[in-house]
């Protein structure tokens, strides 16, 4: 049977490689974003005789299965969950949404089966250095543009983890040279915690409640965060944002730089110039010192005009470019390296993504806010006059400052799924307060009966100038099967849209 392996199996942090010949091991969730795809070919390609196992039919799963369709000899058990296949594998790979308690990954534990997850398999057996990133808000496109600042310095980089990319299956080409950026969720957070994982350095965007249906308590939600801190030592570092007091008073030994707009740190905005202080080059050749690594001559302060060469909308996309400097430095890289990789990030899909401009219209798909502090971010990103897209699967979390911030600043909303209701009484208490329904100025609203309704009504509303914005603030899941898809949703329907 095979043994999770712990800390003390690891080269600095790292796991011995290993394979899976003959080994019975079942993958609880195949899912739709690439990690269930990605353990499943990596035990394949090691001999392992594989069950797949789903709730979900083969008709939701279908284009996972398609990309699948080459590998023979799985065992496939879809819209349901078979007892044996939990308590007579040697291994269990559990898709980390699977929320605690399940009662299938109960039993596996009772029988003594090990589990684990994709992302742990990867970290126990990847040999490079690691930028791990999480937050609340923000993650991924801090990620991403964290691996664009690294590529820039010409070293070997990976980008990978709930950015929606399963690294398994490079692993093997990954060596201690290499940087590997990862972005990691709560889930994942939960499961590397059982292995002790240990990022060279971390950051984390900020903290807000989320996921709470799953975590059931803000503190589980933040102990699974902190995840991310907890096993590192005085070699690594650890990038908060000092803005955020939470984030900024979670324990680690890590050495730590902040960032944000105060003066009392590494990385901070002022109004759109990034300024990084000595201190961080300092910690930056002591960071790469340690591990014998060669530094470029000290630095000494310096700015970047981000007006200048970098061109996401957000001050909140800022804050995020101020992480990923402070990280990159830290890793080595230059002003005009930094500067390269600034001008040459793409935004990612779905994240305040200008996806259209028809008639006069401005339409961005920024389907990723699944929290109501992203979708506020997105809200003040725009002088313009916005006609919002809102509302969706209800996380149980509290929709007052979304309500609050699209009273102030939209002219029309569309509501739509589970939390639709519950927004729209929250958006007319705000209104209430502020005396808007006896003004000049009101917010048109409807709730929506399903998505076509949602972006038919909302680009009635809309004129020549405005801006058409899809930031939910919910997750997706009751009417979509994920962010993706309903942000290709509106994408498409915004780029044949014609005014009545």
């Amino acid at each position: 049977m095979i043994n999770s392996l712990s800390s003390v199996d690891r080269l600095p942090g790292r796991a011995a490689r290993g394979d899976f010949h003959q080994q019975r091991v079942t993958v609880m969730g195949l899912g739709t974003f690439g990690g269930g795809l990605g353990a499943v070919r990596f035990l394949v390609e090691r001999g392992a005789r594989l069950t797949v196992t789903d709730l979900r039919s083969e008709g939701v799963l279908k284009d996972s299965l398609q990309q699948l369709a080459d590998l023979t000899d799985i065992k496939f058990v879809l819209g349901r969950h078979e007892p044996a296949d939990f308590t007579q594998a040697d291994l269990v790979v559990v898709n980390p949404a699977v929320a605690p308690g399940n009662e299938f990954v109960a039993l596996a534990q009772r029988t003594g089966v090990p589990l684990t997850t994709e992302m742990s398999l990867f970290w126990e057996r990847q040999l490079g250095r690691v930028v791990a990133i999480t937050g609340s808000n923000g993650k991924s496109t801090t990620t991403a543009l964290t691996h664009a600042l690294l590529a820039a310095t010409g070293r070997r980089c990976w980008l990978g983890g709930n950015i929606g990319k399963s690294l398994l299956s490079v692993v093997d080409e990954i060596t201690p040279e290499d940087w590997v950026v990862l972005e990691l969720s709560s889930f994942q957070l939960e499961w590397l915690d059982r292995i002790q994982a240990r990022p060279d350095i971390a950051i984390v965007t900020n903290f807000s409640p989320n996921h709470l249906d799953w975590h059931q308590t803000l503190d589980n939600y933040r102990h699974a965060k902190q995840t991310l801190l907890r096993w590192q030592t005085t070699r690594d570092v650890a990038v908060l944002n000092v803005d955020d007091p939470d984030v900024a008073s979670w324990a680690t030994a890590a050495q730590r730089v902040y960032f944000g707009a105060s003066v009392d740190c590494e990385s901070r905005i002022i109004d759109s110039e990034l300024v990084l202080t000595e201190r961080l080059s300092d910690i930056g050749a002591a960071f790469r010192d340690a591990r014998g690594g060669q530094h470029v001559a000290r630095q000494g302060l310096f700015s970047v005009n981000l007006a200048e060469h970098f061109s996401v909308p957000g001050i909140h996309n800022r804050m995020n470019a101020a992480a990923a400097v402070a990280a990159a430095t830290l890793a080595g890289a230059t002003r005009e390296q930094l500067i390269a990789g600034l001008r040459t990030f793409q935004p990612l899909p779905h994240r305040l993504q200008l996806v259209a401009e028809r008639f006069g219209r401005a339409f961005y798909n920024d389907s990723i806010a699944t929290t109501p502090e992203s979708a506020i971010c997105g809200l003040q990103s725009f002088d313009r006059p916005i006609v919002l897209l809102a509302g969706g699967y209800d996380k149980q979390v509290d929709l007052t400052e979304f309500a609050r911030a699209i009273a102030q600043r939209v002219k029309a909303v569309a509501l739509m799924g589970q939390t639709a209701p519950a927004l729209g009484t929250a958006i007319n208490t705000e209104l209430a307060k502020t005396g808007h329904h006896s003004s000049s100025r009101q917010v048109a609203m409807r709730i929506a009966t399903d998505f076509d309704d949602a972006f038919h009504w909302a680009t009635s509303q809309a004129e020549a100038g405005d801006v058409v914005l899809l930031s939910p603030g919910c997750a997706s899941y009751d009417w979509f099967r994920n962010f993706i898809d309903r942000g290709d949703q509106f994408t498409a329907r915004a780029n044949v849209w014609l005014p009545h």
